[in-house]
């Protein structure tokens, strides 16, 4: 595939931030419009999601120097690469310290927290359906070897080097199989936004949604790095798939009792 999209001069664009990059705009410009939908500011909504992004790269680069500082002590200008490093572990890191700091900012602005929720549920699918089809054309979270027609196959170095994707062996396109499911996600959620009846409601079929894109396609990846479990009947993202489903199940249990969407709702 093509982990370089294209060149500035010596300078590389990776295809993976750019896609990345694109998905961010993308959910920024989308949220404005089912902020208005939900009835939450969209001046809040953009501001919230700024600093949860900013939280969650700056937390989770700087958990890669902790984790490496011997390495970047000895070799200062590997900070440098930091940014074609992707790792399961630190997405997941990236994006607990990124919630956590985008709740502290919506409860300081006295936000409706599950109306911002449901607001941001189609763009966040949008954006992962973006980063996952970076992820196809650089090579990272690649899929388990295949031999169907579909199968791609890595030839650049830099893929190797970037992301550890073996070269010259027909993969599954897992990657693409997620951005597709999470696209449909999303546009699943929009049409579902007119008809929410109370809040949260979309936030929990988000999350019950990325639970099962995230559990289903890890068939697919290679697991390498990713954490075998229980004696290899799952891997460590499959483990947060279901912790996700679960938390999808409990949340939309709980809005049987909440008060309709457009209600006091702290």
């Amino acid at each position: 595939m093509h982990p370089v999209l294209f060149h500035i001069g010596p300078l590389l664009i990776p295809s993976y931030g750019a896609m990345a990059a694109i998905g961010l705009l993308l959910a920024l410009v989308l949220a404005q419009r089912t902020a208005r939908g939900v009835g939450v500011s969209p001046a809040h909504v953009w501001n919230l999601c700024v600093i949860g992004l900013f939280a969650a790269l700056l937390g989770s680069r700087l958990l890669l120097i902790v984790l490496n500082w011997r390495d970047v002590v000895r070799h200062p200008l590997w900070m440098f690469g930091l940014a074609t490093i992707h790792h399961p572990l630190l997405i997941v890191a990236g994006a607990i310290i990124g919630g956590i700091a985008a709740w502290v900012y919506a409860r300081s602005q006295h936000l409706r927290v599950l109306d911002t929720a449901d607001a941001l549920s189609a763009p966040i699918a949008l954006g992962l359906a973006c980063e996952q089809f970076g992820a196809l054309l650089a090579g990272s979270s690649f899929g388990r070897e295949a031999r169907m027609p579909w199968a791609v196959v890595y030839t650049s170095p830099l893929a190797m080097r970037w992301s550890g994707a073996p070269i010259g062996v027909p993969v599954h396109p897992v990657q693409a199989y997620a951005a597709v499911a999470f696209l449909t996600l999303s546009i699943l959620l929009l049409v579902l936004l007119p008809a929410r009846r109370r809040p949260g409601d979309l936030a929990g079929i988000a999350l019950m949604g990325a639970g099962i894109i995230i559990y289903i396609t890890e068939i697919w990846r290679d697991w390498e790095g990713r954490g075998s479990l229980f004696h290899g009947a799952m891997d460590g993202p499959q483990l947060a798939a279901i912790i996700l489903v679960l938390a999808a199940a409990l949340l939309l249990c709980e809005r049987r009792s909440a008060p309709l969407a457009g209600g006091p709702n702290a």
